[in-house]
């Protein structure tokens, strides 16, 4: 298959290799972390979180990117972003180990919270910075693979490092603390290996002198500016980002059920609950990688918005038909196709945008795409909060849901009509 014969291609080149070293490593810290987190919000024995407490946890660790986000985007469009992944992972790392040692001791929840989301804070320029960087390590034409196999991956490596954090914490009581250490471990490991890229491969293009700090700051906000109109000039690129925000506060929605679920419906003890929420995250990256498999081929027959209508249509159908029963197997085979709707609709919109922007304004697209997801996350959660019994069980949850996805693909499907379909099987295309 040609998919496969561009895959050994990718992972021929020395520098693609390096960077999804990166990538892996720092997003299973990630993983580490944020299941760390999670257990000690809401699996506690002494904590009886709600759907309210999960909202009010998921707004304080990332509503500020909101404000902080598109700011970032300018700050990576001027930075050597090699640097910002090792700085990064290195400021990351040491974070983590002030919020093991919090955990350990019996300080104020806003103080953990605050601690945890400086952790989480440098996240948006390191994910953000790595989208920015792959298509100058990829040729264009291996473009839509490489958005397949680099952002998948690095979920995968998350999925990976949550399941590691699950397995941990199941073995070991009172163990959130070696967790988060387990993450700041990976965080350096990620750090180190950013070395070996060097530092002027990854961008971005310098044109002219750099400014002072006050001058920067003012260019910062013209930048924020510039990105929008940049966005807003590029319809597509615009559009998709709009159809994937939108599939994001679904699967915000249903993050928050499961949540609620496998916390008070499905089992009956705190541990049992967590390696339930622990197989339904593993199922979930089982469909993250079958889409890094399909998506290529699909989006090459396809086209890329009709892909993403055929991912919203499924969901839109599935979605229903598997999580009304409320009972853990049909979800599980929903939180599958979740995962693979998701994850391919993403791969297609982050094509589109690295095709349709410009590299000197990749940062800042990309960071106001991160902040469109958290936006759609948190206001996802607190909708849930709002209409979620205490044991996750909500008929207006899931149709509400089923009707966005519905629409999603219904306004895909009348723009992708005047997107012309490739010949060539997976590859990638214009």
């Amino acid at each position: 298959m040609a998919v496969v014969g561009d895959l050994r291609v990718l992972l021929r080149l020395r520098d693609f290799r390096r960077l999804l070293t990166v990538r892996v490593l720092s997003q299973s810290a990630d993983g580490v972390f944020q299941v760390a987190l999670a257990a000690h919000v809401v699996f506690s024995p002494e904590k009886q979180a709600s759907a309210g407490a999960i909202a009010s946890a998921m707004a304080v660790l990332l509503l500020p990117y909101s404000v902080v986000g598109p700011f970032a985007g300018v700050l990576l469009d001027r930075w050597p972003r090699r640097q910002v992944f090792l700085y990064g992972n290195l400021l990351r790392a040491a974070l983590a180990c002030c919020t093991a040692l919090l955990i350990l001791g019996a300080v104020p929840d806003w103080l953990f919270y605050v601690s945890a989301l400086c952790v989480t804070a440098v996240n948006r320029f390191v994910l953000a910075g790595l989208s920015a960087a792959l298509p100058r390590v990829v040729d264009r034409d291996r473009l839509v693979l490489a958005n397949s196999l680099s952002p998948t991956a690095g979920t995968l490596a998350a999925t990976a490092g949550g399941g590691l954090a699950f397995a941990v914490r199941l073995l070991l009581a009172d163990s959130d603390a070696a967790v988060v250490l387990l993450g700041a471990a990976l965080y350096l490991a990620s750090a180190l290996a950013s070395l070996t890229l060097a530092t002027g491969l990854l961008g971005p293009d310098r044109h002219g002198t750099r400014a002072g700090l006050s001058e920067a700051l003012a260019i910062t906000a013209r930048g924020l500016a510039d990105g929008l109109r940049h966005l807003a000039a590029r319809k597509q690129a615009a559009r998709v980002l709009a159809a994937m925000t939108a599939m994001r506060f679904c699967y915000g929605a249903l993050t928050v059920t499961v949540l609620m679920l496998c916390r008070y419906a499905w089992t009956e003890s705190e541990s049992e609950g967590l390696a339930l929420l622990g197989l339904a995250v593993g199922v979930s990256g089982a469909g993250f990688f079958a889409a890094a498999v399909l998506t290529p081929w699909a989006a090459g027959r396809l086209g890329r918005l009709r892909w993403m209508t055929v991912c919203a249509a499924v969901a839109a159908v599935l979605e229903p038909a598997l999580g009304l029963w409320f009972v853990p197997l049909p979800m599980l085979v929903a939180a599958f196709v979740l995962g693979l709707v998701t994850q391919g609709a993403k791969i297609a919109t982050d094509t589109v945008v690295q095709t349709s922007v410009a590299d000197s304004f990749r940062g800042r697209v990309f960071s106001l795409y991160d902040v469109l997801f958290n936006v759609a996350f948190v206001g996802a959660a607190a909708v849930a909060a709002l209409l979620l019994p205490p044991d996750g069980r909500s008929v207006a949850v899931v149709g509400g849901v089923a009707v966005i996805y519905a629409a999603v693909a219904m306004l895909l499907f009348r723009w992708g009509r005047t997107e012309q379909a490739p010949t060539g099987e997976g590859r990638c295309f214009t």
